[in-house]
């Protein structure tokens, strides 16, 4: 992602949060996983009280993945596929707490199936998260990953390889 698009991002959440009265700046980052995956947008919770922080992520992190489905989706209306970028909204470590909870799901699921032979499914994960645990099982070669069913009760699945 080029270095307007990214500005234009820090800018609209910016925008996002005063209006929403509250007083936090945000910086660009890039994923600690994977640098190139997306543009980290990093709202610095200092000037935040304990329960500003916890609204903003909300149960789950719904309210920060929403807000991300917001920016991604404003962000990218009217660009040109190739302009079009992806975008992370972190606070307070939320985000890389909750990459290593899904790489270890993601572990025990792979660990699940190549002890029993049988399919493992993952539930209660959101689209992004399920996007996520699709591309850590994608290294694993004996593998396949594959979503069934229709929100909001779609589920990841993993089994091995169809020979």
């Amino acid at each position: 992602m080029d270095e307007s698009r990214a500005l234009q991002g820090k800018q609209w959440l910016e925008a996002l949060l005063q209006l929403s009265g509250l007083s936090a700046t945000v910086q660009l980052g890039a994923s600690p996983v994977d640098p190139e995956e997306s543009q980290w947008l990093l709202i610095d919770h200092a000037q935040l009280s304990p329960e500003q922080v916890q609204s903003l992520i909300g149960a789950e992190g719904m309210v920060l993945d929403s807000i991300q489905y917001l920016a991604n989706t404003i962000l990218n209306l009217g660009q040109d596929r190739e302009k079009q970028g992806a975008f992370t909204i972190e606070l307070d470590g939320y985000r890389v707490r909750r990459q290593e909870e899904l790489r270890a799901m993601a572990d025990h699921a792979a660990e699940q199936v190549r002890q029993t032979g049988e399919e493992f499914e993952l539930k209660s994960l959101s689209s992004a998260e399920r996007r996520q645990i699709h591309t850590f099982l994608k290294e694993c070669t004996d593998l396949e990953t594959y979503s069934r069913g229709q929100e909001p009760d779609r589920r990841l699945v993993v089994k091995r390889l169809s020979s």
